[in-house]
This record gives structure tokens, C-alpha cells and sequence, in this order.
């Protein structure tokens, strides 16, 4: 990746409000420079989307899970045939998933990050786990995490991630 694509897309993760202008003032380059830039990055799919984090305690939120779970073992095209059958990850469930990949780590070959509105909402998103087909949650295991705690050693921020972005060309060199 050339140095002024890592720079803009670190730019863009600590705040993607900011325009093409102010954009190029930062990197000290063109505005039309930026918005090819831009534009190349969306289309290569390395810029996936723009957003936001939200305080999730202000939306409701008390609890952040992280659970190990196993997934069955089936092949791949098993598994896209009984997601897309998998009712329960619809409606309430799937609300509740921030993230859910597989992976290989601690005995356990999945991993989902959910928020919940407090303990009872997380026992209930557990019990609806349980009921979905491709799942084996005869061992798993959560984390959870009080988003309300006073104490935040390091919260979820684009930005500091962001951080990295131009010291991974570095280490390539």
C-alpha cells in the first residue's frame, strides 16, 4: 500500500466526519488527491464502510459478552445451509451480536461479542444459543464486562487503532 492510502485511511478511522479539505490540509496534499484516494480505497474494499461508536450505555446497554462457543463440525457449505435456516439468529438474538466469528483458541472454535440490557437479558440470550442448531454449547464460556464500570482500562475507539495503521507499512520495510 502506498504511504498516502495508510495515512488517509488512519486519518478516516480517527474521525470519518471530516471532509476531503480539511483531509488534505492534515496530509498535506490535494483535495482531489484525497478523494481519488478515497474513492480507489471503496472500490478496492479496503474501506468497508463509514461509522461510528456509540456510548452503548446511553443506548441501554449494561453488559459486553464475550462467549466461547464450539460450531459443530460440519463443512463449509453445511454451515452457510444451516445459517441461513437458523431462525434464532434472527429478530432478538441477532440484535444482540456485535460480532460472531469463527476462530481456533481456548478449546473453542467461535467467538460472539453481544451487548445486553443487564444479566437477565444476557441469561436469556445464552438459553437462546442454545437452541441453535449449528452450536455445540455443551462447553462454552463468557466474559462479561460491566460497560457502566467507572474504570475503563482501554475502551473500544477506532482511533487508537488507527494509530497502527502507518506503522504496519513500516514493519513491511
Amino acid at each position: 500500500m502506498k504511504d498516502i492510502e495508510l495515512k488517509v485511511i488512519s486519518e478516516l478511522m480517527k474521525n470519518s466526519r471530516r471532509s476531503d479539505r480539511e483531509l488534505a490540509k492534515v496530509l498535506k496534499v490535494s483535495q482531489p488527491t484525497v478523494g481519488r484516494t478515497i474513492k480507489r480505497l471503496e472500490k478496492e474494499g479496503i474501506i468497508k464502510e463509514f461509522t461510528m461508536i456509540p456510548d452503548f450505555v446511553k443506548l441501554g446497554y449494561k453488559i459486553m459478552a464475550v462467549t466461547l462457543c464450539s460450531l459443530k463440525e460440519v463443512s463449509h457449505e453445511e454451515y452457510k445451509e444451516i445459517i441461513a435456516a437458523e431462525k434464532n439468529l434472527r429478530g432478538e438474538l441477532s440484535q444482540k451480536i456485535i460480532m460472531f466469528e469463527t476462530g481456533l483458541g481456548l478449546e473453542s472454535t467461535g467467538v460472539i461479542v453481544s451487548l445486553h440490557e443487564d444479566y437477565s437479558s444476557y441469561v436469556e440470550f445464552i438459553d437462546k444459543l442454545k437452541e441453535c442448531a449449528f452450536l455445540d454449547m455443551s462447553r462454552f464460556r463468557s466474559f462479561l464486562t460491566s460497560l457502566e464500570d467507572k474504570v475503563h482500562i482501554r475502551p473500544l475507539t477506532f482511533s487508537l487503532l488507527a494509530n497502527h495503521v502507518p506503522q504496519m507499512k513500516e514493519k513491511k520495510e
